[in-house]
């Protein structure tokens, strides 16, 4: 028996497209887009202003489409890693950080990643698929803390350029009066630097752009992220001074720190050049080791020295408090720790 398509995940458009090919009255879809994303309920049957026969042609060729986590590693730090189902045999993680403040969900938009950068252990599962509009968002939809949620980041498994037409369509109904109606600058999403999505993210959408940096040399990137060989810094950088920045967008940088690898003088000097005359803020993270790669993470000293220079040249920078460390938050550790376990079973 053939699955049912969800209707979660679907934007107006093709809710409106639906409602036209089931011969229901317009305005339908906005009802639909209601329950989806404003009301707490699991089933079609349960939208009640929608017409008996309308429920039940729709009931026919769709359901709902929410699917609950199968796993959850909780911290002692409050983080939570929720380990969702994404296909036969393949799984997908989203991580919960609260704060005194907010709280946010890191989510993923691929399974695995094809990027193959050196410290990122979503990248030694390899690339085993997109996630669809459905699946990106149920991971905010099924989460038992949704209500409490006031960020969204898109920094978890895979990139999200590399899944360019179904983040988008997630930002979209995220941020859309007819869907979750999030403020723009609640959803960041992160890249590595893949120059076409960055483009059309920053023309179609008004969502915050965070880009991984790691390093502001191109040859000493290269050693560590692959797609330094495709687009290359100067085009990332080239494709941020051309946004119009406004009060209620921002441009920031994730900058891992690797012991001896850049964390040197020399790269303060080459932050400050490389980002001169942009807006922005730079984020440094202590790199958690994982399996199979050579690199290490600088001390908290010399962390705390970098930061520091950077401030002094007028670069807004912060250091990442490391979350959920006791339960393996690292992206793609969770997730590739279940895989094994379905190798294992295997043999």
């Amino acid at each position: 028996m053939q699955a049912k398509e969800p209707l979660f995940g679907k934007t107006l458009d093709e809710l409106q497209e639906i409602v036209r090919q089931e011969g229901l009255p317009r305005f339908t879809a906005k009802q639909i887009t209601d329950w989806l994303y404003k009301k707490d309920i699991t089933s079609i049957e349960e939208m009640t202003n929608l017409s008996k026969e309308a429920r039940q042609k729709l009931s026919e060729k769709y359901d709902f489409g929410l699917t609950p986590h199968i796993t959850v590693s909780k911290s002692a730090d409050g983080t939570k890693k929720y380990l969702f189902p994404a296909g036969q045999g393949k799984f997908i993680e989203s991580a919960y950080i609260p704060e005194k403040d907010r709280a946010t969900l890191c989510v993923s938009s691929q399974v695995g990643c094809k990027m193959g950068c050196l410290f990122c252990a979503t990248g030694k599962q390899g690339f085993q698929g997109q996630l669809s509009t459905n699946q990106i968002l149920n991971q905010i939809r099924s989460l038992p803390e949704r209500e409490m949620l006031s960020n969204i980041v898109f920094m978890g498994m895979g990139e999200p350029f590399d899944n360019l037409e179904d983040v988008l369509k997630s930002v979209n109904i995220l941020t859309e009066n007819w869907g979750f109606e999030m403020a723009p600058r609640r959803v960041t999403v992160s890249t590595i630097g893949i120059v076409p999505g960055i483009k059309k993210f920053l023309e179609e959408t008004k969502a915050h752009l965070a880009v991984s940096l790691h390093s502001p040399f191109e040859e000493e990137r290269k050693k560590i992220m692959p797609i330094e060989n495709v687009y290359s810094l100067p085009q990332v950088m080239q494709a941020i001074r051309d946004t119009e920045w406004g009060r209620q967008r921002r441009v920031s940088f994730e900058y891992i720190m690797f012991k001896g690898y850049n964390d040197r003088e020399r790269h303060v000097k080459g932050l400050v050049k490389l980002l001169h005359g942009i807006k922005c803020r730079i984020n440094l993270l202590r790199f958690h080791p994982i399996p199979g790669t050579p690199l290490q993470s600088s001390d908290d000293q010399t962390i705390e020295w970098f930061r520091d220079a950077l401030k002094q040249k007028g670069i807004t920078t912060t250091i990442r408090t490391s979350r959920g460390q006791d339960i393996e938050a690292a992206c793609g550790l969770l997730s590739t720790r279940e895989l094994g376990k379905k190798e294992s079973t295997k043999k």
